[in-house]
């Protein structure tokens, strides 16, 4: 056997101990830690790549502060599964314990919002991915809720702002901003080392291949514990291979970069979801049938602006499609891998 802790080899596993990462924790813990004091915490903006532990770090330095107090709730949303403003509401409430009573759909958003407000304890709301929210008064109501802490997540600073409403913008110019960069070689080799103690049976991968993974991920840790993942899984299956060794990992490369796709296709919400099967289906699909076929498909159809936003994203932010072409002309595929 080589795998003895598959959780600690999934990207997303928060560890007990996060390396290279001391600064950006007690910045985000000191922006939290009034809530301990029965004070109102500060709201904070966590940026980075991707890869570089920004929602690890949100939901570490969370967990932790839980272990010192009670007077809080705490709930998490991925805007990506669900960005309209009823779906980020209702996804950070019920996570936080709260409107068991309440519906996704049907109920208006002034009554999630007014749970929140009725909350016996402070309430911590990690909007992750908050870039591709579709109505910016989502933002600001969590914000103007008394009791309720934001601690948005997102990649790039700038596009955030270029795409919020100016009133947004001034509220979350006074939040907590915390800045994270790609990890160098070395702290990756650290971050995988951590990973093969707590999830790998000792001597199952050599000093080469591991020094290997953290080359080739070029600073991102997804994609470094994916190869690593990926990697233990195929010498586990093998008869003959007894330890992962540089061709191991060159040989999983693809599939551990098709499973992050896949788990990235995975999160996605209806709508999104919907766009990206037609596309997937299709080789290639041309810009008018992908629309139509949506139309055609969808029960309660996005706005064709709307839709446009959700394709930028696929792409731009995610990479789980592709285009050629403009306007009329423009088509859409999935990347091969």
């Amino acid at each position: 056997m080589t795998i003895k802790n598959a959780r600690a080899l999934r990207p997303r596993h928060v560890p007990s101990d996060l390396h290279h990462r001391d600064g950006k924790i007690r910045q985000l813990a000191d922006a939290l830690q009034p809530i301990a004091d029965g004070d109102i915490g500060e709201n904070a903006l966590i940026f980075g790549p991707s890869g570089t532990g920004k929602t690890t770090l949100a939901k570490f330095v969370v967990r932790e502060l839980e272990r010192e107090t009670l007077d809080f709730r705490w709930g998490y949303h991925n805007c990506i599964s669900g960005s309209s403003k009823s779906e980020v509401l209702y996804g950070i409430m019920r996570d936080a314990g709260l409107g068991a009573d309440l519906r996704k759909t049907g109920s208006p958003t002034s009554s999630f919002i007014d749970r929140l407000r009725e909350s016996d304890r402070r309430v911590i709301a990690i909007v992750d991915e908050v870039d591709v929210l579709e109505d910016d008064t989502t933002l600001q109501a969590l914000i103007d809720t008394p009791n309720v802490i934001v601690v948005a997540v997102t990649i790039d600073e700038d596009d955030l702002f270029a795409r919020l409403d100016s009133r947004v913008t001034s509220r979350l110019r006074s939040a907590e901003p915390i800045r994270l960069k790609r990890f160098s070689l070395a702290q990756l080799v650290d971050i995988l080392q951590a990973r093969i103690q707590a999830g790998l049976r000792p001597g199952t991968i050599t000093d080469d291949a591991v020094q290997h993974i953290a080359d080739a991920a070029a600073g991102d840790a997804r994609e470094a514990i994916g190869m690593l993942r990926s990697s233990a899984r195929a010498v586990e299956r093998s008869d003959d291979r007894s330890k992962i060794t540089v061709d191991v990992v060159d040989a999983e490369r693809d599939a551990a970069l098709k499973e992050i796709h896949l788990e990235r296709v995975e999160d996605l919400g209806t709508h999104k979801r919907l766009l990206y099967d037609i596309i997937e289906s299709a080789e290639e699909v041309p810009s008018t049938e992908l629309h139509e076929t949506y139309e055609q498909r969808a029960q309660d159809p996005r706005a064709k602006s709307t839709r446009r936003k959700y394709l930028q994203n696929l792409e731009e932010k995610y990479g789980l499609i592709e285009s050629n072409g403009n306007g009329k002309g423009k088509s859409y595929a999935v990347p091969e891998f």
